[in-house]
């Protein structure tokens, strides 16, 4: 990366993509923000710096990416392998990580917030970048993860459930899968099944930032 692109980015400040950490905090907090960008769009973690984008550098670049391999091979599951450049600028050196979207969804986080291990995958947490965050991804949100990694062609089939689905969503805007399953007088997930394969067609958005996950069309 050049120096340009950098200081570009810097400026652009915190985004879906987009996270500074003024130094490596914890092998915990670093596995969260890489795994949220490898089960999202992919994106840029720059070690040394500040949120409000000062550029305060690292003091020890190898010692930081020793720590940065670590975390991605043993905090993550599957592991991650992104790219990791050292840059000076403004007289200070900042490691730019760049994780790739990842094709082998979802990543998991192997260990709890103490550092313990966590042996059993249901057990193992998912994040995924919402807004400038890395949020902990709901069930459904994991389903469609895990659908995604799915080639099968999806044939597109408009049954009664669905037609009711996009009525309501005419009407409403939005709709959780609870309620999808109301209308629809199926069970809850056999709703979720359906949404989700509308998801992957690309007619329905999944929303998951708020208390409770839903749907709407989109467009």
């Amino acid at each position: 990366m050049k120096r340009q692109h950098l200081r570009e980015i810097i400026a652009g400040g915190e985004s879906l993509t987009v996270e500074f950490k003024r130094k490596f905090t914890s092998e915990v907090k670093i596995a969260k923000e890489l795994i949220a960008f490898a089960n999202s769009k992919g994106g840029y973690l720059l070690v040394g710096v500040d949120d409000d984008k000062t550029i305060v550098g690292v003091r020890s670049e190898k010692e930081e990416i020793n720590l940065l391999e670590v975390v991605c091979r043993y905090y993550i599951d599957p592991p991650i392998e992104p790219q990791m450049e050292i840059i000076s600028i403004e007289y200070q050196d900042v490691i730019v990580v760049s994780v790739e979207e990842s094709d082998e969804k979802p990543h998991r986080l192997t260990v709890d917030a103490e550092g313990r291990a966590l042996e059993k995958i249901h057990e193992r947490p998912v994040f995924v970048r919402e807004g400038a965050a890395a949020l902990q991804a709901s069930k459904e949100v994991i389903k469609v993860l895990e659908a995604s990694n799915d080639d099968t062609e999806v044939t597109l089939s408009i049954g009664k459930h669905e037609k009711r689905l996009f009525e309501y969503l005419e009407a409403k805007n939005k709709i959780t899968a609870k309620e999808f399953a109301a209308i629809a007088n199926i069970s809850e997930r056999r709703a979720i099944r359906l949404l989700i394969r509308l998801v992957r067609i690309g007619l329905v958005r999944l929303y998951s930032h708020e208390k409770v996950d839903y749907y709407t069309l989109v467009g």
